[in-house]
């Protein structure tokens, strides 16, 4: 029921936003605007919560609680784990946004800073660092963790609703929990289908810049079709092969292309940008979480901050699900610590040498990035690599980049819709994943001719704000079997001691 129910659903919204893209648009604007007004508020409390109550959960008695068996292992080594959390969480939007979103906010300040100034510099990248650093890694943590708990620690099937056992019993099995696994299964496709079209018109903009091929929509699809084949493959060959051996790849080419950017680039001003950044970051971080204009009447934090925290609650489902699975055998502390600091970290980097380079050429060189960015954000990276040295060089290994994590993220998700929509299966049949993979690839080409991804994209946000209310009790869910176990355990502890103190008594006695 919940993969027909699921299929139906998105089909009536690909139909409307390829017959009426205009409306669908109109509609989605409307509904977002008015959850970022009325509930703005809420989504800046309930990423602090998820954020502390996260560390909490790291540094708490319950630390040392396995995501599994007592004596279970890791599945993955930690480099490898860590590539796999990189690439599915935030991989392609890093090389996306890493320039384009210091240059908007170093032209379009917050805080009533003037525009194009050293100082806006400053603060651009300070809230750059703050919208891709620990609070959306916390809400990818928390959803992360209670699946992992739940299903490796409690036996529970790998499906969002299995998480409130605690809090609901038998009745998951019932309408509620379907309903929880329908809105999940919907902020995926919708989520990574917009993120696919998004995509090909990034490589496309990279194939352009490097080979000078056109911009046009038949480019798009070819693009969207050899990518669809490629994370087919990918996805079919299993999580050990094809996802691990993409992600892997991801971080070598990553590195690779963050190493040439710092060295070719200016090194030391970036160097300088990261430690300045990361302090400014640390010293307001809790203003800038709690941080809203109600006397002013600004729409900055709405238009990018409520955004961006709406958008990370929506990819939620589908991140958590495919972190929970490769996590198996770790520590909460081990899992909280590995996956809020260690991406958080990688942004802030990613962050300090792209965008960092950016301001740099704007600021110092008068290359002309930011007229550039403002009149297409598709070409912000490649205009900022443009200028350094082996810059034709430095852009095809992005272009590679971009198309490496456009397939990891794709075929991370095929797998996760299949778990999903297979009664929570670890291993999802070939069939199912294939099956999401063509609709995934079919909706991104459909919405992409009409002019509907912007619309999806929207709509997909728009389901953040009952999800944040799912994500919200699912953080007192695992509080609630968290304590339950540790007074079991503690129980059973007492039973052995008191059995041990009777039998040195009884040996006493015969002595």
């Amino acid at each position: 029921m919940v993969f027909y129910v699921a299929i139906a659903i998105v089909g009536l919204f690909v139909i409307w936003g390829a017959v009426f893209p205009s409306q669908l648009l109109d509609v989605a604007n409307q509904l977002l605007a008015l959850t970022t007004a009325k509930f703005g508020w809420f989504y800046l409390i309930a990423t602090v919560f998820v954020l502390g109550f996260s560390i909490y959960l790291a540094f708490s008695k319950y630390g040392t609680v396995r995501l599994g068996p007592d004596d279970s292992e890791p599945e993955f080594s930690d480099l490898t784990w860590f590539a796999m959390l990189f690439s599915a969480g935030m991989g392609i939007g890093l090389v996306f946004w890493g320039v384009a979103e210091p240059i908007d906010h170093y032209v379009n300040p917050p805080l009533g800073t003037p525009g194009s100034t050293p100082e806006a510099a400053r603060v651009a990248m300070r809230y750059s660092f703050f919208h891709w650093g620990l609070q959306p890694w916390a809400i990818y943590s928390i959803l992360g963790l209670v699946l992992a708990y739940f299903q490796f620690r409690k036996g529970a099937k790998g499906l969002i609703s299995s998480t409130f056992l605690p809090l609901l019993g038998d009745r998951v099995n019932g309408p509620i929990g379907k309903t929880i696994d329908i809105l999940a299964i919907l902020a995926t496709v919708f989520g990574v289908a917009t993120s696919l079209g998004f995509g090909a018109l990034q490589i496309n903009g990279g194939l352009h810049s490097v080979f000078n091929s056109p911009i046009s929509p038949v480019m798009q699809i070819g693009i969207m079709v050899v990518l669809l084949i490629l994370y087919l493959l990918s996805s079919t060959t299993g999580l050990e092969k094809g996802i691990k051996a993409l992600s892997n790849l991801n971080l070598y080419v990553a590195f690779a292309l963050l190493l040439f950017t710092l060295l070719l680039g200016p090194t030391s001003f970036l160097f300088d940008t990261f430690t300045t950044t990361l302090g400014d970051y640390l010293q307001n971080l809790v203003q800038m979480s709690l941080r809203l204009t109600p006397f002013s009447g600004g729409t900055w934090v709405g238009d990018w901050t409520l955004f961006y925290w709406a958008w990370w609650i929506a990819w939620a489902p589908f991140v958590g699900m495919f972190i929970a699975r490769v996590s198996k055998g770790r520590t909460i502390k081990e899992f909280v610590i590995g996956v809020m600091l260690v991406p958080s970290f990688m942004s802030f980097v990613w962050f300090s040498v792209f965008g960092g380079t950016a301001l740099h050429f704007e600021l110092f060189e008068h290359y002309g990035i930011a007229q550039a960015v403002l009149q297409d954000n598709t070409a912000a990276l490649f205009s900022t690599l443009a200028h350094l040295p082996l810059g034709y060089w430095v852009s095809l290994l992005a272009t590679l980049l971009i198309v490496t994590f456009f397939v990891t993220s794709a075929d991370s998700a095929t797998f996760v819709l299949g778990m999903l929509s297979s009664e929570g299966d670890l291993n999802p049949s070939n069939r199912v994943k294939i099956t999401w993979g063509v609709l995934q690839a079919a909706i991104a080409v459909v919405l992409l001719l009409s002019g509907g991804l912007q619309a999806l994209q929207t709509a997909s946000i728009v389901t953040a704000l009952p999800f944040s209310i799912i994500m919200l009790l699912m953080c007192y869910s695992i509080h609630k079997a968290l304590r339950a176990e540790y007074k079991e355990i503690s129980r059973l502890r007492r039973k052995r001691e008191q059995k041990l103190d009777e039998l040195i008594l009884l040996q006493t006695e015969e002595s």
